[in-house]
């Protein structure tokens, strides 16, 4: 029999006063915003400064000169053009690939829902390992591409090794990485589109071609912006393919912003004109992204008004 004046156990706890719970809800944020703007920050100050890892002794501020330096120096406006051809280039070809790709399988069928799951497989090999295998498969000696391009009369074809076609190369690597994930946004996109303009349309027998360039691509375009941004952040800030093909050769051929300030730092031990490559790819990311927010934002506020 239990005591009816014993005390009601304490069933508070801890508790943390109104006062302060915003704050420490707010406090992961907080730590995430410092471990992103911590090495940003040394980012910068490197940038600004004449440092080499070789010489740490005559490190020193010249506040702005690896900047003013890029100016005059034909290696960064070749690493500026090589980059933007391969992000260009790659996007471009995705965005075609990954909306054919989509069409074909914007029916909701078992045999579509198969192949969209099975064209996902190499968005999940990781691209160092899918240039690697790449690199295997265009081997001059045993690649099986290399064999294949014999048989249709492309003798020695030397693939990453040739300056003339290593772009080609990286680029068709990224392709296939990167297609998969264009193919599955925008056939999330189309499979989400209203169904009554494309049935009025089949009423009035409106030809496809019509149907596709004045109602479902205007319909389908924030989701190829989306795509699109995503894409050309990756891209544009490309390291692990074009390493792992070609560690940013043959030459200077495939050395983009990432490959161009990794071998500053690793190799040339230019920590400073490392940082301002860096700071600078920062700046071209930036100034996209932008861009495609900003006319993301302008189609939404269309539709709404239209809406």
């Amino acid at each position: 029999m239990t005591d009816a004046t014993a005390p009601a156990p304490d069933r508070r706890g801890f508790r943390i006063s109104r006062r302060w719970l915003p704050y420490v809800l707010s406090l992961p944020a907080l730590l995430t915003c410092i471990g992103i703007l911590a090495p940003f920050f040394t980012a910068v100050v490197y940038s600004l400064q004449r440092c080499r890892l070789s010489q740490p002794w005559a490190r020193k501020f010249n506040w702005g000169e690896n900047y003013l330096n890029f100016l005059s120096d034909p290696a960064f406006w070749n690493t500026l053009k090589v980059s933007m051809t391969y992000a260009f280039s790659t996007v471009a070809l995705e965005l075609l690939l990954g909306l054919g790709i989509a069409l074909l399988l914007q029916k909701r069928t078992r045999f579509n829902n198969f192949v969209s799951i099975m064209l996902l497989m190499p968005l999940m090999t990781a691209p160092a390992l899918a240039a690697l295998m790449w690199k295997l498969m265009t081997n001059p000696g045993f690649g099986i591409l290399s064999y294949l391009a014999g048989l249709i009369g492309l003798e020695d074809f030397r693939w990453a090794s040739d300056p003339a076609t290593a772009m080609l190369t990286v680029v068709l690597v990224d392709i296939w990485v990167y297609t998969p994930f264009i193919m599955i946004l925008l056939l999330a996109g189309l499979r989400s589109l209203p169904r009554q303009p494309f049935e009025a349309a089949a009423l009035d027998g409106v030809p496809r071609l019509f149907v596709f360039w004045r109602i479902t691509l205007p319909m389908l375009t924030p989701f190829l912006l989306t795509a699109t941004l995503f894409r050309v952040i990756e891209s544009i800030q490309q390291f692990d393919i074009i390493y792992a093909m070609t560690q940013g050769g043959p030459g200077d051929k495939l050395t983009v912003f990432q490959v161009e300030a990794y071998l500053n730092f690793f190799q040339s031990t230019n920590a400073g004109r490392s940082a301002a490559l860096l700071m600078i790819l920062w700046a071209v990311t930036y100034a996209l992204s932008f861009i495609f927010i900003k006319n993301w934002l302008r189609l939404r506020e269309k539709a709404r008004g239209e809406a």
